[in-house]
């Protein structure tokens, strides 16, 4: 019969080993850590539920997550759009047009992107048409997630 024998006493190598890990482990922690933020009851689409997240990936881009439940289809609004378009609003360009809420199913709208640019507020608007550079429709909602 073979005895297994262990020997748990503290090297120097352990050591240093624990010491580097415990600061790389809180780091990864801060640096991953993502932004949540609930956007406000809109006075246009009361009913609707809406989410952000923004987390920075390894390149140091920032990856925008939206999520929208109960959100009217455009259609119903009065007057009736075209589309839902999401802007964010940040240092370096103003206002920017991100891109289009895509609905899932008639309960949820989602989005994902990609920017180089930290947001500091992400807002969407009920639009005639998706490819405009400035906001000119409804604003539904807008959320602050940072002050300049």
């Amino acid at each position: 019969m073979y005895k297994l024998r262990f020997n748990f006493k503290k090297t120097e190598k352990m050591e240093t080993i624990k010491n580097m890990i415990l600061p790389l482990m809180l780091m990864c922690l801060i640096t991953s850590s993502a932004t949540t933020k609930k956007f406000p009851v809109s006075t246009t689409v009361p009913t609707a539920e809406i989410t952000a997240n923004v987390n920075m990936d390894k390149q140091k881009n920032f990856v925008i997550q939206i999520t929208a439940k109960y959100l009217a289809s455009v259609e119903r609004l009065s007057p009736p759009k075209k589309t839902y378009v999401v802007w964010i609003v940040t240092k370096e360009n103003g206002a920017k047009n991100i891109g289009l809420l895509n609905s899932k199913n008639a309960k949820k709208f989602t989005f994902e992107t990609l920017s180089s640019f930290e947001p500091y507020e992400i807002f969407i608007t009920a639009e005639d048409e998706g490819t405009i550079s400035t906001p000119s429709g409804v604003e539904i909602s807008r959320v602050i997630l940072k002050d300049f």
